[in-house]
């Protein structure tokens, strides 16, 4: 990550950290807008045109692919939607990570942050997935996503070599892990305020990096 996007995610650390679960919860907006569009992106990814169905008694819209209108009539894009996507199976990895903790991990301050990313990112996840589903977008493209090579995430082996240690073994893979791992989340936030376009979701991805920064300062003052 450049040193555009730490500055990004540094101006906020104090202001938002705890937005990501606050917005986490919330529904994204009422049940009775224009129904949602989908677009298929160009061949060189550029926006094309998109017809958009109006109200009842209202003549539909053409509007870019970049600037497609949710239920709720706020605007996203593809990135912003490809976001949502990776962020679910990249937060379900660290609550798998997480919920070793209690039985493996040797210090206390291990447990309290594995405590605090279950708390933080199942309630991210819901509101995720409800993005999606307002939309009615599906949480994989039509081309599928290789999860392996997302930021961050750990390769399966690694998931079972941690499974099989405890002690301050389990610890140390632990913080190695879940640092790179939020590290990547990161990037992804940094990438999502650069390209999308929903501002609740900016503000949710805001508070979210700033949520892991602080882990990451946490875990990497632990005495190991």
């Amino acid at each position: 990550m450049g040193r555009r996007g730490y500055a990004i995610v540094a101006a906020v650390v104090v202001a938002v950290a705890g937005i990501a679960v606050a917005l986490g919860v919330r529904a994204a907006g009422p049940d009775d807008g224009p129904p949602a569009a989908s677009a298929t992106p160009s061949p060189t990814g550029s926006p094309v045109p998109v017809v958009v169905p109006g109200r009842p008694g209202e003549s539909a819209s053409v509007v870019s692919s970049d600037q497609l209108p949710a239920p709720d009539g706020s605007l996203y894009n593809e990135a912003d939607a490809n976001f949502i996507r990776m962020m679910i199976p990249h937060h379900s990895q660290a609550l798998e990570m997480a919920a070793l903790a209690p039985d493996r991990a040797k210090h206390p301050q291990i447990i309290a942050v594995a405590s605090r990313i279950t708390a933080a990112q199942k309630p991210e996840i819901a509101y995720f997935r409800s993005w999606l589903k307002q939309r009615t977008l599906t949480e994989e493209p039509a081309g599928g996503h290789d999860h392996g090579g997302m930021q961050g995430m750990q390769p399966p082996e690694a998931i079972r070599a941690l499974t099989s240690l405890k002690g301050d073994a389990f610890d140390k893979m632990f913080v190695d892990m879940m640092v790179a791992h939020h590290e990547g989340a990161i990037a992804m936030v940094t990438d999502v305020l650069h390209s999308g376009r929903d501002e609740q979701l900016n503000a949710l991805a805001t508070g979210l990096a700033a949520e892991q920064q602080a882990e990451i300062a946490r875990m990497r003052q632990i005495s190991l």
